[in-house]
């Protein structure tokens, strides 16, 4: 999976879903798949809907095996805790100081000496970001995963319908512009052109 892209979202579902949901989010978006929607479809969209497949199998065969899911959320850092979910803390989880750093001053004096900590370190130096990026490769994903993923690397998402008259589910991304693995500036714009189902695929 590309960077940022987790196999729960593919599925769009919540790290805490249940089995019963992921099997229900993966067989709504397999069925979206089906040959009578992809009756006529053009070449890149039957190659973007291969594509689809084989990710929506492989969120399957992690997220629908118990000790697979288990152990993929420990790669990913997620814990479960009283029955929730928590994302996994490093101490400290960010530069720098808080006031929760000074829990052995009397209430008044960690607090404010947290607070004058944390402002010192926020006008300190910060590694910059990268200036530029790699693009994610979307294609093959429901269009529904892409705002998410695309603001976490940094850019900007267009969306270009390539149906007409297109049934009101989760598009596909056939295609996107620049191309996956391209370097571009942070906050670019990246264009993705999306096929749904067609109005007509309920007919046959």
């Amino acid at each position: 999976m590309e960077p940022g892209v987790t196999w729960y979202d593919v599925l769009g579902v919540l790290p805490g879903a249940s089995a019963g949901e992921i099997a229900r989010a993966r067989d709504d978006k397999a069925r979206l798949l089906a040959p009578q929607f992809l009756a006529g479809a053009p070449s890149p969209v039957v190659a973007a809907a291969r594509r689809a497949a084989e990710i929506l199998d492989g969120a399957w065969r992690v997220l629908g095996d118990p000790p697979r899911r288990a152990g993929y959320d420990a790669q990913a850092g997620i814990r479960r805790s009283g029955g929730g979910l928590e994302r996994q803390q490093n101490t400290p989880s960010e530069p720098g100081w808080g006031p929760s750093d000074f829990g052995y001053l009397p209430t008044d004096g960690g607090v404010l000496l947290g607070g004058l900590l944390m402002l010192a370190d926020a006008m300190g130096p910060h590694p910059r970001e990268p200036r530029r990026i790699a693009v994610p490769d979307l294609r093959g994903l429901f269009y529904s995963v892409c705002p998410a993923v695309v603001a976490r690397v940094g850019l900007r998402v267009t969306s270009v319908r390539l149906t007409e008259h297109p049934m009101p589910v989760d598009g596909l991304v056939v295609s996107q512009s620049p191309d996956p693995a391209t370097r571009v500036r942070r906050a670019s714009e990246l264009t993705v052109r999306v096929w749904h189902p067609p109005q007509t695929g309920l007919d046959h």
